[in-house]
């Protein structure tokens, strides 16, 4: 499955709470991870709902057009040495849509409307192809995050993110957030297999070529995941690519990338579980002829407290990356060219409705002894 937003679309088009699918919202349910397993559907192969007659066999058509709308607001706090506050209000602003468009055929997209007070591009954007050959095989091709079938960082419940996975080393492209290729998922035996083939080159834009691939070179991505035991999920992954780029001034040098990581969930109700480790391997990081390797090692382990169904959750977050040579960008607004970032999160949050969420959360970061706290609203439409 690949995880998907929080789309009132989907509960205007089947007439459902929004809680049928997230608890709480955006954070997906049982229930909703079969739902995007499904292609946005009930069941494998279901007709889409709002169909149009058309008359033609080999067209179809919703008699609507499936939209929704997400926006994070925040007031937020800053202390380091000196204090200073700042409205984050609206911080995202996005435009949804998603479902079926044919038996085995489904998309989503979302358009950042605003991020940060700019105006935003496309994120999301995929078409996927379920139960292929009536096997319990998925094929989508398009934009996507490459870890979200380990865990989904746009389904998050912090303001604070999943750092590992959106770090950069040195001057490389390579991370595990947004890149561009074919994903397959499926279901074997008891195994969850992820295999991706992308550019290796994130989001960026096309060069004056029109290529949106910097090089000749494809990232491979796997992950393999089985429950163990009840409601225990151990995962496994890998990662491997050859990054070109040059240093300026300098020569054209290929940087050889390598990841090996692993991965638990476990839900005992009410406390989920969640931690990622992954080690990294940047042979030219800086594209720089006979400079030394760079070694990362990182993760993040996660606490939810939440009864299913409460309003009510509390959420913990560790973050860790380590660095042999001082070229890390964990990003989130942290300064670049650190050797180790270490954040620890805690918050509260609360539903006001189904599709409305309010949360404060403190983050610490251990390296500056910055301290960041955050009241924030998310609402989905």
């Amino acid at each position: 499955p690949v995880p998907a937003e929080a789309i009132p679309a989907f509960a205007r088009l089947h007439r459902v709470s929004c809680s049928m699918c997230h608890d709480p919202v955006p954070r997906l349910s049982a229930f909703g991870e079969m739902f995007v397993a499904n292609g946005y559907r009930f069941a494998p192969g279901q007709p889409a709902p709002d169909a149009m007659p058309t008359g033609d066999p080999l067209l179809q058509l919703p008699d609507r057009l499936r939209l929704a709308m997400r926006l994070d607001a925040y007031a937020t706090a800053y202390a380091n040495g000196r204090a200073a506050t700042d409205f984050q209000t609206p911080y995202a602003l996005k435009i949804i849509s998603g479902g079926p468009l044919t038996e085995d055929l489904s998309y989503y997209v979302y358009f950042m409307l605003s991020e940060r007070g700019k105006t935003g591009s496309i994120e999301d954007a995929y078409v996927t192809w379920n139960e292929l050959a009536g096997a319990p095989v998925s094929v989508s091709i398009g934009q996507f995050q490459m870890s979200d079938p380990i865990i989904a960082r746009e389904l998050r419940l912090e303001y604070q993110d999943y750092a590992i996975y959106g770090a950069h080393i040195g001057n490389s492209p390579a991370s595990l957030t947004y890149d561009r290729g074919l994903m397959v998922n499926a279901d074997l035996v008891g195994f969850t297999i992820t295999g991706e083939v992308v550019n290796g080159n994130g989001d960026a834009e096309a060069g004056a070529n029109r290529r949106l691939d910097n090089d000749r070179n494809k990232s491979l991505f796997g992950h393999v995941g089985r429950e163990v035991a009840p409601g225990v999920t151990l995962g496994a992954l890998g990662y491997l690519a050859r990054q070109e780029g040059a240093a300026p001034g300098g020569p054209t040098a290929v940087d050889r990338i390598w990841m090996l990581g692993g991965d638990a969930r476990i839900e005992l109700d009410p406390i989920e579980l969640r931690g990622q480790f992954i080690h990294r391997e940047d042979g030219r990081p800086t594209f720089t002829p006979g400079e030394p390797a760079a070694v990362t090692d990182g993760g993040f382990a996660e606490v939810l407290l939440h009864r299913s169904g409460a309003r009510w959750y509390g959420i913990a977050l560790y973050n860790l990356i380590h660095t042999n040579r001082p070229l890390l960008d964990a990003g989130l607004g942290s300064p670049a060219g650190r050797s180790r970032y270490e954040t620890v999160t805690g918050g509260l949050g609360y539903l006001l409705q189904r599709n409305v969420r309010t949360y404060a959360e403190g983050t610490w970061d251990r390296e500056l002894g910055a301290t960041r706290w955050t009241l924030g609203m998310t609402m989905a439409f």
